[in-house]
């Protein structure tokens, strides 16, 4: 599963001002993405606004993804929610060729027992014939997977491969590296901590940030994993307000913000979610420049 080592970006699903899909938008995303030299791409996880696109439009945005992606890069597809029977149930049914894995956050607002997550993904593991990656984001879910449990599922499921950590604790992530499976992977879902995450042992980030500087980020993360700190930590430092800025007024917002200033699409989200004020947006189009010049 080294395809899955290095920046994987989840990306931001573009929206024209009526609020339909843009699928232009969508198009010159993914191409901006690969020119920038991002290892997998992840359609359809929380930054790319699930919670608010139907099951068609959900449909459609994989089929497109597939098709404008041409087997260049590795992909997943984030298919989540709180109800175990009906994830199962889309994971079944999902038909999508071109696929490499499925991403599927723990179950929010039930906020089940850890017998309850392993179950949940047990379930899931069952009805799946793609491998699963885990998505602990507790800050979203109101929910920890525990380490023990993470573990668990990783050695009792041989399906399920990695587990995108969002959990900022680190004492969960050092337990995860001593007690997991040589072949299970530990993925950053933080961009912030991706680089000391990487040098605990974890195989890249599936990144927010990313879908706007695709190249810095991606450049940054394989010096990490090359072992080179020295080299990656002023890449590292450098990137530090801007990825503040991502997220001081919300996700996917920032990141839409940035991808308008340079022109990859406009940055209409759903709501709730709204667009950043002003003064977000012209810190984020200042930082944007500094970072590019």
């Amino acid at each position: 599963m080294n395809k899955f080592h290095g920046t994987g970006v989840a990306l931001v699903t573009p929206f024209n001002a009526d609020g339909s899909v843009d699928f232009d938008g969508l198009k010159n995303l993914i191409n901006y993405l690969i020119e920038g030299k991002v290892e997998y791409l992840v359609s359809l996880g929380t930054t790319g606004e699930a919670s608010t696109l139907n099951k068609d439009e959900k449909k459609k945005i994989w089929e497109f993804t597939a098709e404008i992606n041409n087997g260049r890069l590795p992909l997943i597809a984030g298919i989540g929610g709180n109800d175990t029977n009906v994830i199962a149930q889309n994971i079944k049914d999902f038909e999508v060729s071109g696929y490499d894995a499925i991403l599927s956050a723990s179950p929010y607002y039930n906020k089940p027992t850890q017998e309850g997550i392993y179950q949940h993904y047990k379930a899931l593991s069952e009805s799946s014939s793609l491998p699963i990656l885990l998505y602990n984001v507790p800050g979203r879910t109101g929910s920890n997977i525990s380490a023990e449990t993470t573990c668990r599922l990783a050695t009792d499921l041989k399906n399920i491969i990695a587990i995108k950590e969002a959990s900022g604790n680190f004492d969960q992530f050092n337990q995860i590296m001593r007690d997991k499976p040589a072949d299970f992977m530990l993925i950053s879902g933080d961009d912030p901590v991706a680089m000391p995450m990487i040098s605990l042992g974890a195989v890249g980030v599936i990144s927010v940030i990313g879908n706007a500087l695709p190249k810095q980020l991606s450049d940054m993360i394989r010096l990490c994993l090359a072992g080179d700190f020295a080299k990656a930590l002023p890449l590292h430092l450098s990137l530090i307000e801007f990825t503040r800025l991502m997220f001081v007024e919300g996700n996917p917002a920032g990141a839409k913000a940035a991808l308008k200033h340079f022109g990859v699409c406009d940055d209409n989200l759903r709501l709730p979610l709204v667009k950043v004020s002003p003064a977000i947006r012209e810190a984020i189009i200042a930082e944007s420049k500094k970072i590019t010049a």
